[in-house]
């Protein structure tokens, strides 16, 4: 018996559809990684297969005995909140009394202690001393501190939060999206281990495609609404897809010039009309209507940085600085020199200090000791300031274009229809309010922006 089962679903935003008669069966054991272009809809799916969102039309049947769990995109919001209530809230009612509990036996008083004694019980009724068992071993796996605020961590460690109040639950079916977002490589190779080890049913998205080769045993890819599905690590899939794509080539080839021959006879007019040849009519404009259902396929993106005049030969210079937070040294003894033409990559663990160092180069953040010198004539764009100044109520055309219809890129006046078609983005979807579109289709509204400034030094 399967786990989950879609048949026939459909769902659309607008006049977008984003999955059109989507079939789908999940089993013990499965691996299955969903992919797609940015904005295709496998969010969508992911939520109709937790239940979170029922489709506009189609089944979806899941098997009573399981739970299924699902790894949000987005980071967790709620920052000033501990990871062990945070982590907690994967188990709904027990969870919250665990939370409460929790954030108790920090207070000490007679009335905190009050009300101590009647969750201790409500928490025995329900094997929440199990359940808190769980939390912490779960904590330890993922080398999480129980009381650290979320607001203190990094983007990694939050999305080990994240994940860790999925396992929580002990799901059979586990759902991940973008997991090794802001992970470090450590903790990927720690995450393939876990899922590779899972026992249950697993759909991830993810755009890692050495993860996806060492963890999947099977590929959907969704495609302006269609599901294909093949049972294939991803290697062996891109071969597949790759053959498939040219028998189907193939095969448009012969359909298109029996298409024109049949269009050529059909306006000769005279031979068309007669009365033994209206079923070839009939044929001519069944072929017309499969021809125009034809997918063709899409465009891949065209982008250039507007580039600012020269800076000077120093970009930036760190001299021995060190920096610290809550006594804590993030920064010891840096020195460096970046130059024009330099592309640099900082790598390191999650919350080891790399965001840091970048506002220490470019003088957003005072080091504690030593010097950083910025160069001459420096026009920078940091895509992570761009992020915050998106208007999410606001659409594409008004966030990138600030509402114009042309806008001056590269000295050339540009139409923001043309410009937007550079970075993916179809016509429909350039009146979407940014609060509507994919985690993918944000970060190309954001380079998309990103570049129509001048610039000589770019952050990513």
């Amino acid at each position: 018996m399967p786990y989950i089962r879609l048949d026939q679903i459909e769902f659309s935003i607008g006049t977008q559809v984003l999955l059109d008669k989507v079939n789908l069966t999940l089993d013990k054991g499965e691996r299955l990684g969903l992919l797609g272009r940015n904005g295709a809809g496998k969010s969508t799916l992911m939520r109709i297969l937790s239940g979170e969102l029922l489709p506009e039309d189609g089944e979806r049947w899941v098997d009573p005995n399981i739970t299924v769990a699902r790894l949000e995109q987005a980071l967790p919001e709620h920052l000033e909140t501990c990871v062990f209530d945070y982590v907690a809230t994967g188990l709904a009612e027990t969870g919250a009394l665990l939370s409460r509990y929790h954030t108790l036996t920090a207070d000490g008083s007679a009335d905190a202690l009050e009300e101590l004694s009647q969750i201790q019980t409500e928490l025995e009724h329900l094997d929440g001393w199990t359940m808190a068992q769980r939390i912490e071993r779960v904590l330890q796996q993922l080398d999480l501190n129980a009381d650290d605020l979320l607001a203190t961590l990094s983007g990694g460690w939050r999305r080990r939060a994240a994940l860790a109040r999925a396992l929580v639950t002990e799901p059979d079916v586990l759902l991940l999206d973008e997991p090794t977002n802001h992970l470090d490589i450590p903790s990927i190779d720690w995450l393939e281990q876990q899922v590779n080890a899972f026992e249950g049913a697993i759909v991830l998205i993810t755009h890692d495609r050495r993860f996806l080769q060492r963890v999947c045993n099977r590929i959907g890819e969704l495609d302006r609404g269609h599901l294909s599905l093949w049972q294939a690590d991803y290697s062996k899939f891109l071969v597949l897809r790759e053959q498939q794509a040219e028998a189907e080539a193939r095969a448009d080839a012969l359909f298109d010039k029996k298409l024109a021959q049949e269009e050529t006879w059909i306006r000769q007019g005279i031979k068309a009309r007669r009365t033994r040849n209206e079923g070839r009519v009939r044929a001519l404009k069944a072929m017309r209507g499969e021809r125009a259902q034809r997918r063709v396929a899409q465009g891949k993106g065209s982008f250039k940085l507007e580039e600012a005049s020269r800076s000077g030969r120093r970009v930036a210079e760190a001299r021995g600085i060190a920096f610290r937070y809550d006594n804590e040294t993030v920064v010891d003894d840096f020195s460096t020199i970046i130059q024009r033409g330099d592309r640099v990559g900082i790598v390191g663990s999650n919350g080891v200090g790399k965001t840091t160092v970048i506002k220490l180069l470019l003088g957003e953040l005072t080091p504690d000791e030593g010097d950083v010198l910025l160069g001459t004539q420096l026009e920078v764009a940091y895509s992570d300031q761009l992020r915050g100044e998106l208007d999410p109520e606001k659409d594409l055309i008004d966030n990138v274009c600030g509402g114009q219809e042309f806008i001056e890129v590269n000295g050339q006046r540009r139409h923001a229809i043309s410009y937007l078609g550079d970075f993916l983005f179809a016509p429909n979807r350039i009146r979407t309010p940014v609060k509507a579109l994919s985690g993918g289709e944000i970060n190309r509204a954001i380079l998309a922006r990103l570049f129509t400034r001048p610039a000589n030094l770019l952050i990513l």
